[in-house]
């Protein structure tokens, strides 16, 4: 698992947000970004795998574009647009994000389907130990192979993971012109009011 170095930290300790460079970028192949979980969260946001950006920086869709921070607030799940360097904000609204993959890549076709099949079954055990109310998943196709619902359309799922229910979200990149940034805050929205209902 390897880490980009070079992490710019404020004089209180707290890192600040920073950009990294194409050649920092270039070497997070493979890289993993840290859970945030914690136990008895109402929602566990499972991303498909890191891309080469949040890799290089250690943080959750961290992409300039991404639209996750941006969904989370337009549907009500925090008070602010959070950024993805204060991603352990999220544990204080009663959330969390993990990864299905932990290696970043630069894109999410370069994971082979087997190890969707094994991020699923080590998500399992994660949810197993963690006991979210919900996992929420970002990305139909990924959530199709790697739990073999090949007809899984987005909102909630009839199948568990673990005692965990299921919320299967469209995938948040900016490359995904299917769904708009209001598209986005109506579905998670959905999510929202069935978690914390």
């Amino acid at each position: 698992m390897k880490r980009a170095t070079a992490r710019p930290c404020s004089v209180l300790g707290m890192e600040e947000p920073w950009r990294p460079t194409k050649e920092q970028i270039a070497a997070a192949e493979g890289a993993a970004v840290p859970d945030v979980i914690d136990s008895a969260l109402d929602v566990l946001f499972c991303g498909i795998n890191p891309g080469l950006y949040s890799g290089a920086v250690g943080h959750h869709f961290a992409r300039p574009g991404n639209r996750f921070w941006r969904a989370l607030h337009a549907s009500g799940f925090t008070p602010r647009v959070l950024g993805p360097f204060e991603e352990r904000e999220l544990l204080n609204c009663g959330l969390g994000i993990t990864n299905l993959v932990r290696r970043a890549t630069a894109t999410a076709d370069r994971l082979h389907d087997d190890e969707l099949r094994s991020g699923a079954r080590l998500l399992s055990r994660k949810a197993a130990r963690y006991k979210p109310r919900w996992v929420a998943f970002l990305g139909l196709t990924a959530y199709r192979v790697a739990f073999g619902r090949k007809s899984a359309t987005v909102g909630r799922q009839i199948e568990t993971v673990a005692e965990s229910q299921v919320w299967l979200l469209p995938n948040p990149s900016g490359l995904n012109a299917n769904y708009q940034i209001a598209d986005l805050a109506e579905v998670f929205g959905e999510l929202r009011a069935a978690a914390r209902s």
